[in-house]
């Protein structure tokens, strides 16, 4: 009987916190956009400035990363790195653009980047969930943690039975 409305205290438990997920997600996708933003203009300014120079952003990296000078190649290696997660970045916001209501945690949970998961978490805010997945999140979220406890608890479950008198 108590590990019964453990399990059911858990479960609701775990179904207020899942269905934060479809809002967390929603507050990732706006940093993630702010992040390619200015990622963006970082490349885009770049590419320019080697443009002027006769140079593709490639080749423009390769010669800062084969210059002589220290400042030179450590800002080709930053450059490259930027250019690098630009391009992933935008295909994760493409991926998720693509994806519906459900998919979205899929690829947030495949691809989501460290940085801007971490910013997006210190300013997260708890909201009710008022949509159909954040709705079918507390539900699955529900059904799973109460499933856990049960599954837990079904060896105590047993050995009460055998040990109680006929």
């Amino acid at each position: 009987m108590i590990l019964r409305r453990l399990a059911l205290g858990f479960g609701l438990f775990c179904g207020v916190v899942a269905s934060q997920l479809p809002e967390f997600a929603q507050q990732y996708r706006q940093r993630l956009g702010g992040a390619l933003d200015e990622l963006t203009a970082l490349v885009d300014q770049f590419a320019s400035e080697a443009q002027s120079a006769g140079l593709d952003t490639k080749g423009a990296i390769a010669r800062l990363e084969a210059d002589g000078e220290q400042l030179a190649r450590d800002r080709g290696r930053s450059m490259a790195q930027t250019v690098a997660r630009q391009q992933r970045l935008a295909g994760q916001q493409k991926r998720m653009q693509e994806a519906g209501p459900f998919t979205r945690l899929i690829v947030l949970a495949e691809t989501y980047d460290p940085r801007i998961a971490r910013r997006a978490w210190g300013d997260y805010e708890p909201a009710v969930p008022t949509t159909g997945e954040g709705f079918a999140a507390a539900g699955a979220g529900a059904l799973a943690g109460y499933g856990v406890l049960r599954l837990v608890g079904a060896p105590f479950r047993r050995r009460r039975r055998e040990l109680a008198p006929a």
